[in-house]
Order: C-alpha cells, then structure tokens, then sequence
C-alpha cells in the first residue's frame, strides 16, 4: 500500500495542519477530525485554476493559491474532487496571508481534505517526503516478493500440491489447482474444493482453442471477478493452445501489485514444470547408467561418498584426462566419461583433492557437493545425475571466473533457475524466444521485461522513442500470442530470458533483471 494521507499529515517536520472534516455533530468552528488514511499515489504543485487535465487522481496537489478567488474556489475544489485527488495542501503566507474561508467551505461540502501548509515548509519537502515514503514501500514489496519466491521455489521441490498450499499461506487466501478438464489437483484448504464448481465458466473460456478466440484474437491468460466479500483471480498454466491447468487464488481484499507478482511467479514454476519435456527422466535415468558404468555389486564401483567433477578440456581434448586418470593410482578408483565440451568423473570424496590437483592442467573443474552413502553401499542413480549437474554448474562458473577449480558448494544461491533440468529448460526458452528472434524483437522485449513493463524506463535504457518500443511491445505480443502487460506472462519471459543468458549453454546464476534502486519519476 503507497503511504496514506493521515501518515504524511502526521510528519512532525512538515507542520502539516488539516482544516476540514471535524467530527460529524461537532459545532461551527470545532477542530478537525482526524485525516483520513486515503492512499497518497504522489505529490502535485500547480498554481492553474484547473489542474486536473494534468493528473491521474491520488494526488496531494500543492497550492499558494496564485489563481483562487472567493468565486472560483468551489469549481476549483470541484474539479479536485471529480479528478479523485487524495487532498489538498494550501501554503499561506506567499499569496494568502491565511487559507480564504470560501476555499475551507467548498473543501468541507465536498469532503476534500484540505491541509495548511507552513511559510517555513517549501514544497519539495513535502514531495521528499512522500519519495522517500514510497520507496520505503516498493523496497518491502520487493522484499517480500524475493521472499516469497525463495519460499515458493523450496516448496516446488516437493511438488505443485505444495507450491499451491504455500502460495494459500503467502496470500492469506485460498488456492485451487485444476487440471486441464477443471477437475481439482490441489485444494487449500480441503473446503475450497467446492468452489471448483462455481469456476466452470471461467475454466471454459481460459480452455478455448485458438479457432474458438474472439474476433480481435485475443488469448485470456487469466479472469478477475469479484464477488460479495471475495476477489478471485483464475490463471491459465501452459503455453500455446492447449492449457496444462489452471491456478484459483481466492482473497477477502483485492490482490495488492506485490501479491499479483507471487502469484506470477507460482504461475511461471507450475508453467516450466509442465511444459518440461516427458523424456528428460528416461535422459536423466540412462546417463546416470552411463556415469555408474557397472552393475552396483560390482567391486569397481566406487563406494562410500562420492563427487562429481566435470572437467573441462582445452585444446587437448578430454584423450588426456582419460590418459591423467589412467596413469595414476587414484585414477584406478574413478569412473570417467566423456561428454560433449567436458569429461565427467565419478570420484570418491577422499580422492577429491589429489584428483582436481592430477588434472588441473586439463582446463578449469568444477566440483560438486559430496553424494553420501550408507554402510559403505554406492551412491544411488539420482543422487548422482544431481551430482553431475551441480559439477557443471560450477564448471560453468569456473570458466566465466577464469578460475582453475570452482566448487558448487560457493555458487551464489540458484533461485528458481536452479530446479530446472537444463535441457528441457532450454528447449522450453528457445521455443519461447524464437519468434522474437526472428523478428529481431529479443532485445527490446529484455529491456521491457528487465524495467518491469515500464515503457519509459525501457525506452530510455534502448535509446528509442516510447512510441517506437510500444510499436514493437504491439507486435511482440502478437508473436507471443499474450498479453506482455501481464505479470504472469512478464514472468516467463524472465525466466527464458535467464535461461538463455549465458553463453556458455549453462544457467543457474541470476538473470537479467539486475536489482537497482527505485525510480520515482
């Protein structure tokens, strides 16, 4: 919430008097009631008559009063009010030795609360002020959201039953999963499982294929409505045509911006979760049996803890990382397999050391974290397949730092990029961004996701005219068949943005959104 106008009011440093609303009842000439918490959106100096062409309603305008009169003030409070300002700041001693009756009168009548401003108090204190209320605010919504988002990425570890009980936490509300037909997945809590029923409609008009589209060809990604003591948000899951579900968040007040940007983001993991390609377990399963290479009783497979370096080869090749191992004691105790760009090696965690050491001319090695094992059993196929891409994580990282051995175990936190299979994240980002690549649209769609869908500010950061980037928002949103002024939609392009981002074809560090301070403008 932006700061109301009871809490700039109340600022011992700006003086700020209120003039109008006394206590219903109260005698002529009583003191005034207390200001309402009516949100401030921003402070406005205008000395015009009418000033409300120039404002979008939650405002506190600032006046000396250089244009009032007896006779205009009740058109000029009129205006104010018809426009929806938060209130009205009238500074005395400049024009007006004090704040003209008429003007009092016509604020009282209209409900328009009327503050006096100080001689010692200029304006651009006031406009400071209330800055620096308002980045207070947006860094709690950031705050909150990047919490949110660690919070919703651990629960998606344990499946989208959990994201969605997570997400009913976060919000204060309740959280409907539904499958693609509308049937319920996911209810918390239990009772919201009955409100599937009242959702039908929507279901069927966020499900119509693109032939069923209205005229304009418009594809809903998700239904507000409003009901007595309820707001409801419906959100489509999936890409292209056919949805693969659908998340119901259900609130007693209005989703706030922040909220809207939690729920977008439970939307874009529940997305790239099911439009992960089905093959990628049979990949992971038959690499794991590549990386074992013998049956588990076989004395050759290394027992107790393990790691997993990928090493990567220079000029070389991977001939002699193999020859390094072959030639070596410790090397006898490894399973070693080439791999397109690296060589991947299972080591025994004691080996780690004398291994990075024995193979340190071969190009950077990235480590990873020790895969345990009980009573001297082997380490199991998964546990290994996390291995090797946390190990190719850090290679990554290796030759972006040019450093010789990079542990996965010092990579800065992985966020939501990190529980994502690389192939099919990839295949998922590419399919995406492909049509804007082909348009030569990527770079102006980055920097319109990068400033939050502030054309402006991206506009600014591209070097072009507002005009000019809204033509090609237009046409890019065409491509995508969605609508860019969604979050939810902001947010898979994010993260397909950061999928994409490194050169090296792998991810996991941050993406292209770098945090910097908030821009009132």
């Amino acid at each position: 919430m932006p700061p109301t106008l009871a809490a700039v009011a109340a600022l011992p440093q700006l003086g700020l008097r209120p003039l109008t609303g006394p206590p219903a009842g109260a005698p002529a000439g009583a003191p005034a009631g207390p200001v309402p918490d009516t949100p401030v959106m921003w402070v406005a100096v205008s000395e015009l008559e009418d000033p409300t062409p120039f404002l979008e309603g939650g405002e506190l305008v600032l006046t000396t009063g250089m244009r009032l009169t007896s006779a205009n003030a009740a058109g000029y409070v009129d205006r104010l009010v018809g426009r929806g300002v938060a209130g009205l700041g009238f500074a005395v001693g400049v024009i007006h030795a004090r704040v003209p009756p008429a003007l009092v009168a016509a604020a009282h009548d209209r409900d328009l609360v009327l503050l006096e401003v100080p001689r010692p108090t200029p304006f651009i204190a006031i406009g400071k002020a209330v800055s620096r209320m308002l980045a207070a605010e947006w860094y709690e919504d950031v705050t909150r959201a990047f919490q949110a988002q660690r919070e919703l990425t651990r629960a998606a570890t344990a499946g989208p039953g959990a994201l969605a009980s997570r997400l009913a936490r976060l919000l204060g509300g309740w959280v409907l999963l539904l499958d693609p037909s509308g049937a319920v997945r996911h209810a918390e809590p239990a009772s919201a499982a009955g409100r599937a029923a009242d959702l039908a409609a929507d279901v069927a008009r966020l499900r119509r294929r693109p032939e069923a589209r209205p005229a304009d060809g418009a594809a809903l990604a998700s239904v507000a409505l409003s009901v007595p003591g309820e707001h409801i948000v419906l959100q489509r899951i999936g890409l292209g045509g056919r949805p693969r579900g659908f998340l119901a968040v259900g609130t007693a007040a209005p989703l706030p911006h922040v909220a809207h940007t939690i729920v977008g983001a439970a939307v874009a993991l529940l997305t790239l979760q099911s439009e992960a390609p089905r093959g990628g377990r049979d990949q992971r399963a038959a690499l794991a049996a590549l990386l074992l290479g013998l049956p588990p009783e076989s004395p050759a497979v290394p027992r107790g803890a393990l790691r997993v370096l990928a090493c990567g080869g220079r000029s070389g090749g991977q001939g002699p990382v193999l020859d390094a191992l072959d030639s070596d004691p410790a090397g006898e105790r490894c399973l070693a397999l080439p791999l397109p760009g690296h060589t991947a090696i299972i080591v025994p965690d004691g080996l780690t050391g004398p291994v990075t050491s024995l193979l340190s001319f071969a190009g950077p090695i990235g480590v990873s974290d020790p895969v345990p094992a009980g009573d001297g059993e082997p380490a199991g196929c998964g546990a290994l397949v996390t291995a090797l891409r946390e190990a190719e994580d850090a290679l990554a990282a290796a030759r972006r730092r040019d450093e010789a051995v990079q542990s996965y175990a010092d990579l800065p936190g992985q966020g939501v990029l990190g529980l994502l299979d690389p192939g099919p994240a990839r295949a998922f980002a590419d399919g995406l961004l492909a049509p804007l690549r082909a348009e030569g649209l990527l770079e102006s769609v980055r920097a319109y996701v990068a400033a939050n869908g502030q054309g402006e500010a991206a506009a600014r950061a591209l070097g072009v005219h507002r005009h000019t980037l809204r033509t090609r928002m237009r046409k890019a949103a065409e491509l995508l068949d969605r609508d860019l002024d969604d979050p939810a939609a902001r947010a898979e392009l994010w993260f397909a943005l950061a999928v994409t981002s490194n050169e090296d074809g792998r991810f996991g560090q941050p993406g292209d959104s770098p945090p910097r301070p908030p821009e009132i403008a």
